[in-house]
């Protein structure tokens, strides 16, 4: 019955969930200790980096963001995604059909929350930034990279 409650109120916005996985932590080894990222990262970017959290829909920065411009880690500055692939996936949270620059990022696959997903990292550091699917818009790859707003920072054009 707790699990019921506890996807619930996540379903639902209500709280965040950290979705961290065993396969997951082993498939993406930090460039720093988690002590060390404790403390650059704010509490919300360490639980969505770090613990590879996810923050609600529609209660996040970006996810209804439309000013051009570029998104980049909230770790690290590294241009990650552009306002150009950006589009409303009707999510909640902000969703791209490509990185700038996939060497940037690593797909590693996550068996948490008993599924299986394809968990996106930055390469650089390991840090969780979202999970790409495959039901994006098919005239621009068939991606959707569904990132939490709280992995990344948005600087307009």
């Amino acid at each position: 019955m707790k699990k019921i409650v506890l996807l619930l109120a996540v379903a639902f916005g209500m709280i965040a969930l950290s979705t961290q996985s065993s396969n997951a932590q082993a498939a993406r080894k930090l460039s720093k200790p988690a002590s060390e990222w404790k403390k650059i990262l704010t509490p919300d970017q360490y639980e969505i980096m770090v613990e590879s959290g996810t923050e609600p829909p529609y209660k996040n920065a970006y996810w209804n963001n439309h000013e051009k411009g570029v998104y980049v880690s909230a770790a690290t500055g590294e241009v990650l995604f552009s306002s150009d692939d950006k589009y409303d996936s009707h999510t909640g949270w902000p969703s791209f059909v490509k990185s700038v620059d996939p060497s940037k990022i690593k797909i590693v696959t996550d068996n948490s929350l008993g599924m299986t997903r394809d968990e996106v990292i930055e390469k650089s550091t390991g840090l969780h930034l979202g999970h790409v699917f495959d039901d994006g818009p098919a005239d621009r790859g068939g991606k959707r990279y569904c990132m939490n707003s709280g992995a990344l920072k948005f600087i307009k054009k």
